[in-house]
């Protein structure tokens, strides 16, 4: 391995990631920018990707979302986080994109994590599922909305920044 490959463990099978897009990376950044200004003078942390969540303390799957904002900083060791982190953001591409959408999905639900957002570059548009009684809710905002984060009350994300060209 050249240092460009990534890789997430789930039920103990490892799952090659390619390298980011640009247009990926500059989401992120965007994003990441965001949160971290809201969070700067406040308890949770914030990581970008490749960092570590153990979602379950006694299974062997570890991902690597791209955004993990964690607010029980109990949560955190050396090696990344364990157990469910508050919010996590994936950000599509072609090839982890029924990934995200499926497999990622479930898990994160499954675990707790109280928000997911899947941001789709190619259609310019954010899904925030928030979990209710176990199970996610979606809510879908474009290129033009200001998306509030549930979990960070206060919290709002400009799409128009996240997408502008």
């Amino acid at each position: 391995m050249d240092g460009s490959e990534r890789s997430e463990l789930i039920n103990g099978e490892i799952y090659m990631m390619a390298p980011p897009m640009r247009e990926h990376q500059k989401i992120l950044t965007e994003i990441f920018g965001q949160l971290w200004t809201f969070l700067k003078d406040k308890p949770c942390q914030i990581y970008p990707a490749p960092f570590g969540v153990k979602l379950q303390k006694e299974e062997d799957t570890v991902l690597q979302p791209d955004i993990s904002v964690i607010c029980d900083l109990s949560k955190l060791n050396d090696k990344g986080c364990v157990g469910a982190p508050n919010l996590i953001v994936e950000i599509l591409s072609p090839s982890t994109a029924r990934y995200d959408k499926f497999t990622k999905f479930h898990e994160y639900r499954r675990a707790g994590v109280l928000e997911y957002w899947i941001v789709a570059p190619d259609e310019k548009i954010m899904t925030a599922y928030r979990l209710v009684d176990g199970e996610y809710h979606a809510e879908v905002y474009s290129n033009t909305n200001v998306a509030p984060v549930q979990v960070l009350p206060g919290c709002e994300i400009d799409l128009s920044f996240v997408f502008r060209e």
